[in-house]
């Protein structure tokens, strides 16, 4: 038995948060924001929750799957930004879709959460515990962002993207690989909302403890990690690097896109890129690029595609599969 992507959706919000709205901001401007990230503009959401924006991206995915909610077994939210920290933001999701039966829960990869929810989603399927997964990246990122702080403020944005995981005699995901080291996760936090925040709540200080990072650290492990385990995930799979029809990397940083293609020996146009209009999504940059690009007609069906991913954590993982 396989496992394959059979639907795919996306959602973001109305907003649109450019270089130049953002020069009004901080110190910054739309050149040193583009040159250094390669991104334009982002999404925010103004009143949408994660599993608002999740329900709709939902939606769209078992539209295009040719299911109804009904057909859903299973509800796994990768996020770093839920609701609340109960009841999860899955659950949530579930009752919007008003399926009141089938499982549902978060995962916390930060920005690789959408292919560690791919490969619990993969083996749950395989153990016979679903025929159809729906497997959601949503994040409102905006919530966490410290808008003072111009080194951070201009990457993130809001955003869901949900694909329908189903049962398959066809080869779907042909290969998974996920890894972490914790000894690196004081270079991407985001303490606010946690339980020793909660703990110590009078002394706390949000916006101290709001989203952090050491760029150059966690640029200079992104490019090695993301490159390395896109080619493990191609090297698993049992085909090779000239079987790759299209790369979609994580969408945080151009730069660190282009070295990880190059380490793939892929073609500029081979590689999915959607941070210009909308940012780091974190979990969900992965499934909204998966769905535009197959929207667009570009992903078609039999297409070999390797996607990769480094987030907080640290974390990072990849995928390859077949469309």
């Amino acid at each position: 038995m396989y496992s394959k992507i059979t639907g795919t959706g996306s959602y973001f919000p109305d907003k649109v948060l450019t270089n130049a709205d953002l020069e009004k901001i901080v110190d910054t401007s739309d050149e040193w924001i583009t040159s250094r990230t390669g991104i334009k503009e982002r999404r925010i959401s103004e009143n949408e929750t994660t599993s608002d924006m999740a329900f709709k991206a939902s939606l769209e995915a078992i539209n295009s799957a040719g299911l109804e909610s009904k057909d859903i077994d299973g509800v796994i939210l990768a996020t770093c930004t839920p609701d609340y920290l109960i009841p999860s933001s899955a659950c949530l999701l579930a009752a919007k879709l008003n399926l009141k039966t089938p499982y549902a829960f978060d995962i916390n990869a930060a920005c690789s959460g959408f292919i560690y929810a791919l490969g619990v989603a993969d083996s749950l399927i395989k153990n016979g515990l679903g025929k159809n997964i729906l497997v959601v990246g949503a994040e409102r990122l905006s919530s966490i962002i410290d808008w003072t702080d111009r080194n951070t403020c201009i990457l993130l944005g809001d955003g869901a993207g949900a694909a329908v995981l189903s049962a398959s005699s066809e080869p779907g995901i042909r290969s998974i690989c996920m890894q972490a080291d914790g000894e690196y996760a004081e270079i991407l936090t985001c303490r606010a909302g946690g339980s020793n925040a909660l703990y110590d709540r009078d002394n706390f200080n949000i916006k101290e403890n709001l989203f952090f990072m050491k760029g150059n650290e966690v640029f200079k492990i992104a490019v090695r990690s993301m490159a390395e385990i896109a080619v493990e995930a191609v090297e698993k799979s049992g085909l090779a690097l000239e079987d790759v029809d299209y790369f979609i990397p994580h969408q945080a940083n151009v730069r660190i896109i282009d070295a990880a293609a190059k380490r793939l020996k892929l073609e500029h146009d081979k590689v999915i890129i959607t941070l210009d209009k909308f940012g780091n999504t974190s979990a969900a940059t992965i499934p909204t690029a998966l769905d535009i690009s197959v929207k667009s007609g570009k992903i078609k069906k039999g297409d070999n595609v390797v996607s990769a991913a480094f987030g907080g954590g640290l974390t990072w993982a990849s995928i390859f599969f077949t469309m």
